[in-house]
């Protein structure tokens, strides 16, 4: 399990930076890295600061986005602070290994990531997570409770779903549901649109949110995300979540905050409402119209949000 890094000046990289359509690689940190999960494939992450003793902010995406989601983070707070922004396996420019080589799991990707941080030897880090990003990171977070000093968390879950809107349940339909997000696209295009609420998607950023998933096989880990959904009991994630939700109370001496878009209408109030349950001294900050991706649809007040956070400590 070694450490690789690279600049993505081989022909891989020219690769990977150089097709595509816009120019959405001039919004994206250029320098990447990657390591050799236990699974043997090539996980991507950006690892970018200004000093190796700076505190780290662990960016943690959930489906369909990948890392270039927390490029205003990256901007914003390397002066200060380390900050790490994984590709889970399936996603963004890390490995798209077929689903008959890796289980996409929740229970995988918390390990994978676990790795990670273990590999960096990261400490006294902030855990800054949406969506799927919110069960992968807290669930690591619980595994390495010692090297957090805080969690910041916007539209997310860890515990069993509450529900399943009806848009996700259908793409759950065998045959039909792996079709059209394999081969339509129907989960990661639509949600360029679904997912905002207070502004659209400028074409440039939404050409490099959708840049991972082009192709039937770049979908294997959207595909999996779906399908990893707990609908009953019987579904092995189901009692990872579980487990996640009771293990919350570990994290109860940790600053936390939640940052809550509003028009979400997959992470809608009662989410939120549920992680309040667990962490009534959490601050919360509710933005109205703000749907889904919370950060691109009003960047300049959840950046604020995350930089107050950060910098309590200063005020």
């Amino acid at each position: 399990m070694r450490l690789r890094k690279s600049d993505l000046k081989g022909q891989r990289g020219r690769r990977l930076m150089n097709s595509g359509t816009g120019n959405w690689r001039k919004l994206y940190p250029a320098v990447a890295s990657r390591y050799t999960t236990a699974h043997g494939f090539r996980y991507h992450y950006l690892d970018q600061t200004m000093s190796s003793s700076a505190p780290v902010v662990l960016c943690v995406h959930g489906n369909p986005t990948w890392s270039f989601f927390y490029r205003a983070v990256v901007n914003r707070f390397t002066a200060t602070h380390r900050i790490v922004a994984v590709d889970h396996l399936g996603c963004g420019l890390s490995e798209k290994p077929p689903r008959n080589r890796f289980t996409y799991s929740l229970a995988n990707h918390r390990d994978n990531l676990i790795q990670l941080v273990d590999e960096l030897d990261l400490r006294n880090v902030t855990l800054l997570a949406h969506d799927w990003g919110g069960a992968i990171g807290l669930a690591t977070a619980i595994a390495r409770v010692d090297r957090m000093s805080g969690i910041v968390l916007m539209n997310t879950a860890a515990f069993p779903p509450p529900y399943v809107p009806w848009r996700i349940g259908v793409l759950r339909t065998p045959w039909l549901g792996p079709a059209a997000i394999r081969g339509l696209n129907a989960f990661a295009a639509p949600a360029l649109r679904m997912a905002m609420d207070r502004q659209q998607l400028d074409r440039v950023v939404a050409d490099g949110l959708i840049y991972p998933y082009r192709s039937w096989a770049d979908r294997v880990g959207v595909d999996g995300f779906v399908r990893d959904i707990p609908l009953t009991r019987r579904h092995p994630t189901f009692a990872v979540l579980e487990q996640l939700e009771q293990d919350l109370c570990r994290l109860n001496h940790l600053p936390r905050k939640l940052i809550w878009g509003m028009k979400d209408w997959c992470f809608r109030e009662e989410c939120l409402d549920r992680f309040r349950q667990h962490w009534p001294d959490a601050s919360v900050t509710k933005l109205a119209n703000v749907g889904h991706y919370v950060i691109e649809d009003d960047p300049e007040a959840t950046l604020n949000e995350i930089a107050e956070f950060l910098y309590r400590e200063q005020a």
